[in-house]
């Protein structure tokens, strides 16, 4: 295994030299510093990232905590922040708590004592325990994602209360007024913006908005599915519901198929996220799109250029969502 001694007696230099040039951590004349690196290709030396990190301070590493890694969307915002962390040469360590408390917290120290530079942070609830933990991490950048603002910290997330007028105005401009939703967990920060954008859609187009036609819910297919069977079974059926994302959506075109109800000719639907099945779906679902990849790249990118260039972090990061419209929701 070739080591940085042998590195300093093929450049003719001392083993200092090759650590500094190694670690940007004092100048070296540029001609020194060429012969190093020549030693380094042509050796084919590999150097300790743990012992770089000792001098340096720094790991290179970002910690990423989530709830689920099977949700696309979530997916989706890892995956820009993959991009975001290969295009700076730094790493990501991504942790996933399956929506278990005692898991988020046993992942958090574990991402700690791996001497993460910075954490991002994406749950579909707000677990108080450990946004109490976060409170207590010091001076280490952190980003929360898809949440309410945190103290302390960089919050990214998309205009929730636009996204749901969006929806709720398209449903409108279509000529249908007995509108319903099937919205998230009730202290679900995204969902209660989103009703908040519903809710004033209705009130500015003076509609009425009926109770018997919400249904919350865990923010899955599943979710989507009992909701929806709860709706219809109402003594009265809604002509559209706003989905509070996607996987909603899926579980209520299940439902709304098996009372033999057709779609968009019954029941309009629209969704939020605009994941990739969302164009296979039949029909083809309408929806909010929320910048997802975007999301992750741009956390990603806040963390690093705080990193590396001390730019302060902003309180909230807000991207604008859109709508995408396909054939889920009647002409």
């Amino acid at each position: 295994m070739v080591s940085i001694k042998d590195v300093a007696q093929a450049a003719g230099v001392s083993a200092s030299t090759v650590s500094h040039v190694i670690n940007e951590t004092r100048y070296v004349a540029p001609v020194t510093k060429q012969k190093v690196q020549k030693a380094i290709k042509a050796l084919g030396f590999q150097p300790s990232m743990m012992a770089r990190a000792l001098k340096v301070k720094r790991t290179n590493i970002i910690g990423m905590l989530v709830s689920s890694s099977s949700n696309p969307f979530f997916a989706d915002v890892v995956r820009g922040v993959e991009e975001g962390c290969y295009q700076n040469n730094f790493s990501l360590i991504l942790c996933n708590s399956g929506h278990q408390s005692d898991r988020q917290l046993a992942n958090l120290n574990t991402l700690l004592q791996r001497r993460i530079d910075a954490l991002l942070v994406m749950t579909t609830k707000t677990d108080p325990v450990l946004y109490e933990q976060l409170s207590k991490l010091g001076d280490l950048p952190r980003a929360i994602l898809d949440s309410a603002p945190h103290p302390n910290a960089c919050t990214l997330q998309d205009d929730s209360v636009l996204g749901g007028k969006l929806a709720t105005r398209h449903f409108i401009e279509r000529g249908l007024s007995k509108i319903g939703c099937l919205m998230g967990p009730p202290d679900h920060p995204r969902s209660i913006e989103r009703y908040n954008g519903f809710k004033s859609a209705m009130e500015e187009a003076g509609l009425p908005i009926e109770q018997k036609w919400q249904a919350a819910g865990l923010l899955t297919a599943s979710g989507g599915y009992e909701g929806m069977k709860r709706i219809l079974d109402a003594d009265s059926q809604p002509e559209a519901v706003f989905a509070f994302n996607d996987l909603m959506a899926m579980g209520a075109y299940r439902a709304v198929q098996e009372r033999n109800l057709r779609i968009p000719e019954d029941i309009s639907i629209i969704g939020y996220d605009d994941v990739e099945y969302a164009s296979y779906m039949a029909p083809t679902l309408t929806t909010v799109k929320q910048p997802s990849f975007e999301l992750g790249l741009s956390a990603a990118e806040a963390l690093i250029s705080h990193l590396e260039e001390k730019v302060k972090m902003p309180a909230v990061i807000r991207l604008v969502p859109e709508l995408i419209v396909r054939s889920s929701v009647i002409n």
